[in-house]
C-alpha cells in the first residue's frame, strides 16, 4: 500500500490484492466513482456507486467500522474523489491502483452485461 499525506489526511492507495483481500473478508465498503452506464455494463459486486457528477464526500458512509475504497475505471477518478474527501474533512480515504481495469486484469470476480441476453452474469476467475 503507498500511503500519501494530504490535507491533513491520509491518502492510501491499494494494489487490486490488498482490495480484494479486504473486500473478502469484509473490511472495506468499495465505492465505485464511474458513470452510471460504466456501473451497468460491469462492475463489482457489492460496490456501491456515487459518480463523479454527483459525488458528495458527507454523503459518505461512516468510516467507523469500514475502511472507504473508491474506485473508477483506471484511478484517476477515484484519485481525484479521495482527494476531495480529504479536503472535505475525512481524515483516512484509500482507492484502488489500477481501477476496475486492473482488477479484471487480475482476474477477480465482477458483474457483467451478458452480450447474449442482456442480463447481468457473474464472471468468476475461472471465466476471465
Amino acid at each position: 500500500m503507498q500511503t500519501e499525506k494530504i490535507d491533513g489526511g491520509t491518502l492510501d492507495t491499494m494494489s487490486v490484492d490488498e482490495v480484494a483481500e479486504e473486500w473478502e473478508a469484509n473490511r472495506i465498503v468499495l465505492i465505485d466513482v464511474r458513470t452510471p452506464p460504466e456501473f451497468m455494463m460491469e462492475h463489482i459486486g457489492g460496490a456501491m456507486l456515487m459518480p463523479v457528477a454527483s459525488f458528495d464526500p458527507a454523503k459518505l458512509p461512516s468510516q467507523a467500522d469500514k475502511r472507504i475504497v473508491l474506485m473508477c475505471g483506471s484511478d484517476k477518478r477515484s484519485g481525484k474523489m479521495a482527494r476531495q474527501a480529504l479536503a472535505s474533512g475525512l481524515d483516512r480515504v484509500a482507492h484502488m491502483q489500477g481501477g476496475f481495469g486492473a482488477w479484471k486484469k487480475a482476474g477477480q470476480p465482477h458483474i457483467a452485461i451478458d452480450m447474449a441476453s442482456g442480463a447481468p452474469k457473474k464472471i468468476d476467475a475461472a471465466d476471465v
